[in-house]
């Protein structure tokens, strides 16, 4: 609450503490609230304001701009993971300050895409179990939304890279439980009105792609084909290239044709280029050079 505007606007009325708080609070009140910060009563507050010609959420615009910038600066930086494009989440994070951060959803937001990026990035496994605990042992606590999920996500990932296999497929088993045979759930989170949509197609990815590296290719096909239904029923095309290239090595490892393989292979490339996702056309060009290379092997 920045309580220097409504000093400033009490002596530009050129009211005294005594007037202003006439019929309304004591003078008491009143200076406590102007001097040490101590907020009365919101009905008394609403008087106030109302006699100088303020509104109680006039004293917390400054508060309001800083978390409309911060949600903005977090949701630029979801995206940016979606494209891969680490060291401009990285960029953006460096830049937050988490307990400067009043708004506890984007606090979780904050804490959730923290530790993924560093999952990701393979960095100190103490590191990223902290920003988890943190949505799971606090902010999050009653595991009631999405970001429980998400840390789950974040902690599978982690594992799989640490190979320690009975962590990973103990997080992702959550994880795939939540998404298929949790239809409820999953349609409420789906239908909010914050883009949870988005975290869902995150969840979908990573445990597709994780079924894959186990051989798990009919679960992984399954997720795959909700993740690129979703993509068209919400019209968002930042996963598509992942996906799609998904898709195309789950066709190679299925002994799929060579028509449907590389009709996946020019769809992951095409929404590549659309998303400017080089990340993907470097992936792509390297399974079609190797997938070409074996094609040719059996040929000969």
């Amino acid at each position: 609450m920045n309580i220097g505007v409504f000093i400033s606007k009490r002596k530009e009325l050129k009211l005294s503490q005594v007037k202003l708080c006439e019929g309304i609070c004591t003078q008491a009140t009143l200076s406590k609230f102007e001097n040490n910060g101590r907020v009365p009563s919101l009905t008394i507050l609403n008087k106030l304001c109302a006699r100088l010609g303020l509104t109680v959420d006039d004293l917390y615009q400054d508060s309001m701009a800083s978390t409309a910038k911060i949600r903005d600066l977090l949701n630029k930086a979801e995206k940016e993971l979606m494209m891969e494009d680490y060291q401009g989440v990285i960029d953006i994070l460096s830049g937050i300050k988490p307990d400067k951060i009043e708004f506890i959803p984007l606090k979780t937001q904050f804490y959730y895409l923290r530790g993924l990026l560093n999952a990701l990035t393979n960095q100190k496994p103490v590191d990223i179990m902290f920003d988890f605990s943190q949505i799971l042992d606090d902010l999050d606590d009653k595991h009631q939304t999405i970001f429980t999920q998400l840390a789950y996500l974040g902690s599978g990932v982690m594992y799989a890279r640490e190979q320690q296999n009975d962590k990973a497929d103990f997080y992702f088993g959550k994880i795939y439980h939540y998404i298929v045979e949790n239809k409820k759930n999953t349609e409420d989170v789906i239908d909010d009105k914050d883009n949870h949509y988005l975290r869902i197609l995150t969840l979908i990815f990573f445990t597709a792609e994780y079924d894959a590296s186990k051989g798990n290719i009919k679960c992984s096909d399954k997720l795959v084909k909700m993740g690129i239904n979703l993509c068209a029923d919400y019209h968002v095309t930042y996963y598509l290239p992942r996906l799609k290239l998904q898709a195309a090595q789950n066709a190679i490892n299925d002994n799929k044709s060579e028509k449907e393989i590389t009709a996946l292979m020019n769809d992951a490339l095409a929404f590549a280029r659309i998303n400017n996702n080089q990340v993907v056309e470097i992936r792509v060009a390297a399974l079609r050079t190797q997938y070409e290379k074996n094609t040719n092997k059996e040929n000969v």
